[in-house]
């Protein structure tokens, strides 16, 4: 019998989110996995140009690299190899090895019992001596690979391009193509339809391929097989493996008392859903969990499980961890299930905006759990699904397509962006397209004109969704049982929480009043977003008019005007882009009259507490009681705020604070380690990742 993979691998989820499993999601980088024939036949060419013919006397670090460079050796010049013998001593193991042409030899006779032959078949081989012997030596207590017999020699006809791909040796069906052909034939499809299927994803012609239609026959029967013989096990794999994560969360709840988690079983008492948090999490999220980017790209091949993170962003602008599920399937039962927990997780608090992914079924859940939460789907959500939706259908077009969605997406007004949808399902002819429907219905969460002031915390940029890819890809690079999934989990939580935000000293640019009374109060990250929009505003005219408000305008452009409102009364200012609204950070129209009324500071309402400087230090509110006594730590607070503010001023007193900083609290801490570590009255005191 076949065993069961024993490791848990993960890959994204390709299905569509219009709910048509004949639909197919392709993600930016699945060329690199090799997914599409051209761009590898392209990459191979372009990577085999300058290869050398080997020789004797060349030198390889070990006997794979050697196969690995004659492999590719022999797909540029129409043939492929194989590995013929190896030879081995006690003393140095494998010290021989022969790779030889695929035509190499003679196929044996083969006989029946009785002493008749077997029926005849084809054989490729015909005594080939093309080769390449190596041989072990080691230089210096290295061990090195030399080439001491080598020919090209060729008894038969070479093939072309087009033809050696099809060799046996150079024909392989990659995963993501692998999970594709698996759910077309689970649906009934045929093996012919579904190579069709595939040539018309990729956007290739009949043929082109890099696998037959053979090759992907034999793969479907002998998964078949495969999963026949190992459902049973791997359903009591799964069940295991569930049952020692729910181990490492008691374990874990045993260790770290603000640790979190639940879970869900069935009615055969099995596990369905699990989630847990940190307690650093929950303490991070009292502060920064306004804003929450809810992550469920990922999902288990070998247990169907699907991953969701939330993640957050500090005061620091680093991305922050704030807990993780694994749920049984993708229905909006299981999704509010999450929604609830996480809520749970962190003391009933809601978050003001949550930005996900395009799942229909993610999106009801949401409307039903978070009725006063504003859902957004960020950009980059929306436009790696648009070439797979809509190439093939605009043809040569797509250019010109991609050009005006683009600018649709960007549309403030709402009105104007209704007309100009309307505009763009005109010329481009979709009609009823069932992808066009379904980005229509849910509009109000992608659409500059529908999201705009809604407060998204600067985390619908690129920027941060590289950095939450990061992460993720740092959890799966080790594709193991679910136990050590989740102690990778809590590495990676971890290593976020612990992240220090190097003290730096930020420099003046415009020397204008406010610039510098915002450093001593912002963080470097929202200081650097505020004086970016600083010397953007030098460059435009603010015109007053009869009721007070503002009218600005860039000095190159004429259209594009802002209205800013100025109500004196309150030192109200509201701008019509909306950037404050949105990250928290006053826009350059804003700023630009607020420099034309000759202030010297900002009012403090539009310095949010979220990007302040004091807020990157949190002590725990279920704590606080235990230190209320020791008022030397609010003094400490107080003083190091202080310093912070004072020493930033100048390169030369950032430079000597840190200096002299670092040697006392060095020689405190030596000095409070000799002290006794045992005391009448315990101070717990925890403070946030984000300090």
């Amino acid at each position: 019998m076949t065993s069961i993979p024993s490791k848990n691998l993960w890959i994204r989820r390709q299905q569509c989110p219009c709910g048509d499993w004949k639909c197919y999601i392709t993600y930016e980088g699945d060329s690199d996995e090799g997914s599409r024939a051209e761009e590898l036949v392209k990459a191979e060419k372009a990577s085999s140009g300058a290869m050398i013919t080997p020789y004797v006397g060349m030198v390889f670090k070990s006997d794979d690299e050697a196969f690995e460079y004659y492999g590719n050796f022999a797909r540029k010049n129409g043939f492929s190899v194989r590995k013929e013998r190896s030879r081995v001593s006690p003393q140095l193991g494998i010290y021989k090895r022969d790779f030889v042409c695929y035509r190499s030899g003679f196929a044996p006779v083969k006989r029946k019992p009785n002493g008749e032959h077997h029926r005849d078949r084809k054989s490729v081989r015909c005594g080939c001596d093309a080769k390449m012997y190596l041989s072990k030596e080691v230089v210096e207590g290295v061990s090195q690979w030399f080439v001491v017999q080598f020919s090209n020699i060729h008894n038969h006809e070479l093939l072309e391009d087009d033809q050696v791909r099809l060799l046996p040796a150079y024909r392989k069906i990659h995963e993501a193509d692998q999970e594709r052909i698996l759910l077309l034939s689970k649906a009934g499809f045929p093996i012919h339809r579904i190579v069709k299927m595939l040539e018309l994803e990729k956007g290739i012609q009949g043929g082109q391929l890099p696998y037959l239609e053979r090759d992907v026959r034999n793969f479907v029967q002998n998964r078949k097989k495969v999963v026949q013989e190992n459902e049973a096990l791997l359903s009591e794999k799964r069940e295991n493996d569930l049952s020692e994560l729910l181990e490492a969360c008691k374990a874990m709840k045993e260790v770290d008392v603000d640790f979190v988690y639940d879970f869900t079983v069935d009615e055969n008492d099995k596990v369905e859903n699990v989630a847990w948090s940190y307690g650093d999490s929950v303490n991070a999220n009292a502060m920064f969990g306004d804003v929450v980017y809810f992550d469920t790209t990922y999902r288990s091949i070998t247990y169907g499980l699907l991953f969701g993170v939330w993640f957050g962003i500090d005061s620091c602008g680093r991305t922050i961890f704030f807990g993780s599920v694994l749920l049984q399937d993708e229905t909006p039962q299981s999704f509010s299930w999450a929604l609830q927990t996480f809520v749970r997780f962190m003391n009933g608090r809601c978050p003001q905006t949550i930005l996900t992914d395009l799942d229909p079924g993610l999106k009801d859940a949401i409307r039903s759990e978070y009725p006063g939460t504003k859902h957004v789907i960020p950009p980059w959500n929306i436009l790696y699904k648009v070439p797979s939706w809509f190439s093939l259908h605009v043809g040569p077009r797509y250019a010109e397509f991609k050009s005006m969605f683009d600018a649709l997406i960007q549309i403030e007004n709402t009105e104007e962006f209704e007309l100009q949808w309307r505009d763009m399902i005109s010329v481009f002819g979709f009609g009823s397209d069932k992808h066009i429907g379904l980005l229509y219905s849910v509009r109000a969460s992608w659409a500059q004109s529908y999201v705009r002031g809604y407060f998204l915390a600067r985390m619908s940029t690129i920027a941060y969704s590289k950095s939450i890819d990061a992460f993720l890809k740092g959890i799966f690079a080790a594709q193991t049982c679910l136990r050590s999934f989740f102690e990778q989990i809590g590495i990676s939580a971890n290593i976020q929480h612990q992240a220090h935000q190097e003290t730096h000293y930020m420099h003046l640019k415009t020397c204008i009043p406010v610039e510098e009374h915002a450093r001593s109060i912002l963080t470097p990250f929202a200081f650097n977003a505020l004086q970016q929009e600083l010397l953007l505003a030098m460059q435009y005219a603010a015109s007053e008019m009869a009721n007070g408000s503002y009218i600005v305008r860039h000095f190159k452009s004429m259209d594009g005007e802002r209205l800013v409102i100025w109500l004196a009364e309150d030192e109200q200012i509201h701008c019509s882009c909306k950037e404050f609204e949105s990250s928290g950070i006053l826009c350059r129209h804003a700023l630009r009259v607020f420099i034309l009324k000759n202030y010297f500071q900002l009012p403090d309402k539009y310095y949010l507490s979220r990007w302040r400087r004091e807020c990157t230090l949190l002590i725990d509110d279920d704590h606080n009681n235990q230190i209320t006594d020791g008022e030397w730590f609010q003094e400490y607070q107080s003083l190091a705020e202080t310093l912070f503010s004072e020493s930033s001023i100048t390169k030369e007193r950032s430079d000597y604070a840190r200096s002299e900083l670092t040697k006392e609290l060095t020689r405190i801490l030596n000095e409070v380690r000799n002290l006794p570590d045992t005391d009448e009255v315990l101070m717990n005191m925890t403070v946030s990742p984000t300090s």
